[in-house]
């Protein structure tokens, strides 16, 4: 059976949503449904690292989940991973050397610096030498491209080993250039053009995030592999004021 990371690297489409609740049964849900992975936040999410690990047992073995670290942080980045995750999105990189930091906390020795334990990951300890022996090889490393300094330096970011995937944050990004919520704005989609450049010569996948269909699926058909569609809670809202517009009208 082929790893989330392979089937990344192998050019898959792979679709997800985004769980900003800190709930197992959300993702108990969507895990049952046809989604390639699950986007776990936790950087704008309230919960910590156990609320995680629930949630990433409610997912089980039906779809893999990829947690957005809190921050480049080598403890955030381990705990990520020890608790089960088949990899971490790292958000708020600016350039080469904390793109390198971020692979480098996500590998164990001597590719990397990711500390060795027992956790959820390494079954407790039954797997543990199978874990580290597939460990490296297997868990995908998404840096995230949000700033005006990442797309300053996209071409020495993609160049670093084992960056799996660019995700693009359209929302940050555009704050970030200064046109707050213009994803759409020329500055910003001459960006993220850049960025695109950059990854389809580097051999580097595209991710992209966006609240609909609509808004990912130009992306899709450019060539970007790793999307995420839609976020729990404008599930929730959306599917709500439907209702109430249908009883109302």
């Amino acid at each position: 059976m082929k790893s989330f990371r392979d089937r990344l690297k192998a050019g898959e489409v792979l679709l997800s949503t985004l769980v900003s609740f800190p709930s197992p049964e959300v993702v108990e849900l969507l895990s049952k449904l046809n989604f390639d992975w699950l986007f776990i936040d936790g950087e704008h999410g309230p919960f910590g690292t156990l609320e995680m690990q629930r949630m990433l047992q409610a997912a089980s073995s039906n779809c893999p989940c990829l947690i957005r670290v809190p921050s480049n942080d080598l403890v955030y980045i381990k705990q990520a991973l020890d608790i089960g995750a088949a990899g971490i999105i790292v958000p708020q990189i600016n350039n080469a050397e904390e793109a390198q930091a971020a692979v480098q906390a996500a590998k164990y020795p001597t590719q990397g610096n990711r500390g060795v334990g027992l956790a959820r990951a390494h079954e407790y300890g039954i797997s543990f030498t199978d874990y580290l022996a597939k460990a490296d090889s297997e868990t995908c490393v998404v840096i995230q491209a949000e700033t005006s300094s990442a797309i300053e330096h996209i071409e020495e970011i993609v160049a670093i080993k084992d960056v799996d995937a660019i995700l693009i944050g359209p929302y940050d990004l555009s704050a970030n250039l200064g046109y707050t919520g213009e994803i759409t704005n020329p500055e910003v989609v001459a960006a993220i053009n850049k960025v695109e450049i950059a990854c389809k010569q580097a051999n580097v996948k595209l991710g992209y995030f966006g609240i609909n269909a609509k808004s990912v699926l130009p992306y899709k058909e450019k060539g970007f592999t790793l999307l995420t569609i839609g976020v729990d809670s404008l599930f929730v809202l959306n599917s709500a004021q439907q209702l109430l517009d249908e009883m109302y009208s």
